[in-house]
């Protein structure tokens, strides 16, 4: 970052073009990459935060043309100020790059850039006259002398992207905006559209995901974020459950082939979906007898019923995609079979064993004894996992861990403990769930880990746990627990459910040599097309990136249907412009948690209703309620509209 010759990036000023190299500045609330995508060194960076100039070879007056030219070009024209006053800055811009400009323009600049920051509803006109006053202010000379000159300027090679602090921390990159915006007008069909342009899970994924779309929310500076996943949900059971379908309409591709996705849940049905979209022939192999992997099997009805997960797949298998249920890879049919009657695969399947906890006798078969992604399954197929059992221990931190407490009082268990070897404060699970299970009445047992398990004739009958205490921090950032000496003390139960974490199980690569895997038994991808190291298989979820997010699947499961496409119709398989600013936007934080936005907030997050505590966990209905149509419209009137472009000379 030596090579910095000027950056005014978040109001701080870095100006090293007089200075030598040795005496150069480092901006610090900056990190901006060499390389842009290809062979393409970022020259310079012009965005909703300032500029930042790298190369003596940028000419900053058509820089801000060019960036200007950008902003009207995505601005809604909704706004009457941001729609006249970009147009206007662009024109004055273009004006000047031919060699047309006048001093007065200058100045119109000025007025018409601080009118238009001040003025403008939206992100798009309060952050897009920043850079461009920045630069008439400190590059007032190569403005000066542009208009003098009155010659034309070659225009430079630019790329730029629109993005949003939400969409850009959404793994699907959902236009979260533009859907929240038509539930504010209204629009609840256009809005769903443009969801499923993208995802076809809307329901399934407005219910259950992590939301790390709100935890990007500039809102949150304010006062609280928006409620996107609720919204999104609302949509979801407004539109496709009530007065329609969502417009999945296939837009055949050039070429047409056969495609074979193993795993019908989130990221493979959404690779599914995409596929037949383009009017490809899908067929999804399925283990258990119904959609949704382990969405399905893993999350219990009260958070996510299964007819939702269902009805949203019923639509795919209408566009064509064939799902065969009861089927197991590996051994139902044989993956080289698969491999051998089709143009591609794509493997999709979920992280469906336990990880052990290393204590003596977990392998001994104990009654009682019950993993946690069995005890799910066994809950969520309706079964009592071992009805003599009453009272559970629950080994975990992680929404599985949640999921088993939670559970386990609506199978008629009256005493449910969880154990954990951190605080609360290290809890990987979602804060809303630990919420919901403390109102549920799950007793916690914080800094404690299982030491022995407790037996009588083969049936569990207690755990024996230590007492930790947190030293300095892991590789995981978090900080490491110790034992304390002489802590030991015993939980009574006769159900101890291990939910310390998830593997992948790859039985269905056995006799497979063109497949190479991690020492974390997942499977090896490009990150960008998700191809492995056999040219016609594809994988995303789970079983690459090991226990992940629902969205964070369905995102590899539509990157990984672009390129089988590609594949398909012999297009090389590449890098795209939209993966390049996503590594730039890694190191370009969207979101900035210390903006000041410059306005009051005030206006708290509407919440949705939910049952109570005491009638809900006696019973398995659905605990959040949903929006109606006007709480939706409430909701989404607190959206700010973020939306703001950033852009790169190269």
């Amino acid at each position: 970052m030596t090579d910095i010759l000027f950056s005014s990036w978040g109001e701080v000023i870095v100006d090293n073009r007089e200075k030598d190299p040795e005496d150069h500045e480092i901006p610090e609330n900056l990190s901006l990459p060499q390389q842009f995508g290809g062979d393409d060194h970022i020259k310079a960076l012009i965005g909703w935060y300032g500029i930042v100039l790298r190369s003596k070879d940028i000419n900053i007056v058509d820089l801000c043309r060019a960036y200007l030219t950008a902003i009207q070009d995505e601005s809604c024209g909704k706004c009457f100020t941001c729609r006249v006053g970009t147009k206007v800055l662009a024109d004055i811009l273009g004006k000047i790059c031919e060699g047309n400009g006048t001093h007065e323009d200058l100045e119109t600049i000025t007025r018409i850039g601080d009118v238009v920051r001040e003025g403008s509803k939206c992100n798009i006109g309060q952050s897009g006259p920043v850079p461009l006053l920045d630069a008439v202010k400190y590059f007032a000379k190569e403005f000066d002398k542009a208009v003098a000159d009155k010659k034309p300027i070659p225009k430079g090679r630019y790329h730029y992207q629109l993005t949003a602090p939400c969409q850009d921390a959404c793994p699907i990159h959902l236009d979260i905006p533009k859907y929240v915006e038509c539930i504010r007008e209204g629009k609840h069909q256009e809005s769903l559209n443009i969801i499923t342009e993208k995802l076809p899970l809307p329901g399934v994924v407005g219910r259950v995901c992590v939301r790390p779309c709100e935890e990007h929310c500039r809102r949150t500076i304010l006062d609280e974020p928006v409620s996107i996943k609720h919204l999104k949900r609302f949509v979801a059971d407004n539109s496709l459950g009530k007065k329609g379908e969502a417009s999945f309409k296939a837009t055949p591709s050039e070429k047409t082939g056969k495609v074979a996705v193993i795993g019908a849940g989130p990221g493979g049905i959404t690779c599914a979906y995409h596929l037949a979209r383009l009017g490809h022939e899908v067929t999804v192999y399925e283990r258990l007898g119904e959609p949704g992997g382990m969405a399905a099997m893993g999350i219990p009805d009260y958070r996510l019923p299964r007819d939702i997960i269902g009805f949203e797949v019923e639509h795919i298998q209408k566009m064509g995609a064939t799902i065969k249920y009861d089927t197991t890879v590996g051994k139902d049919v044989k993956l080289a079979d698969i491999e051998e009657e089709n143009d591609a695969v794509f493997i999709a399947i979920g992280a469906q064993l336990n990880t052990k906890m290393r204590l003596e006798g977990e392998d001994e078969g104990y009654e009682g004894f019950i993993p946690g992604v069995k005890y799910l399954l066994d809950i969520n197929m309706g079964i009592d996992p071992y009805p003599e059992g009453k009272k559970v221990v629950v080994v975990g931190g992680g929404n599985v861990a949640i999921d088993c407490v939670r559970s386990s009082f609506r199978v008629g268990k009256d005493d449910v403990n969880l154990v954990y070897r951190r605080t609360r404060k290290e809890m990987p699970a979602d804060h809303v769930e630990i919420k919901d299970a403390k109102e549920e009445d799950v007793q916690f047992h914080y800094l404690t880990n299982p030491t022995k398990i407790l037996t009588e004739e083969g049936r569990v009958v207690g755990v024996e746990c230590i007492r930790m205490e947190l030293g300095e921090p892991d590789e995981s950032g978090r900080r490491r627990p110790i034992p304390i000496e002489g802590s030991e003390f015993v939980i009574d139960c006769d159900i101890l459910v291990p939910a310390i974490g998830q593997a992948i199980d790859l039985g269905l690569f056995e006799g497979e040599d063109k497949i190479k895997t991690t020492k974390r038994n997942t499977l090896i991808v490009d990150d960008f097309t998700k191809e492995t190291s056999n040219p016609k298989v594809f994988s995303a979820g789970d079983c690459v990136t090991g226990p992940s997010t629902l969205i964070r699947a369905c995102a590899g499961g539509r990157k990984a249907a672009i390129n089988i496409d590609r594949l398909i119709n012999g297009k090389q398989l590449e890098t795209t412009e939209d993966d390049y600013f996503d590594k730039l936007f890694e190191e370009v934080k969207v979101f900035d948690p210390r903006e000041k936005i410059g306005f009051l907030g005030g206006r708290k997050r509407l919440h949705v209703r939910m049952l109570p505590p005491d009638e809900r966990k006696q019973s398995f209905k659905e605990v959040e309620q949903g929006y109606t149509s006007l709480e939706a419209m409430s909701e989404a009137d607190r959206c700010l509209r973020c939306y703001r472009v950033g852009m790169v000379a190269a």
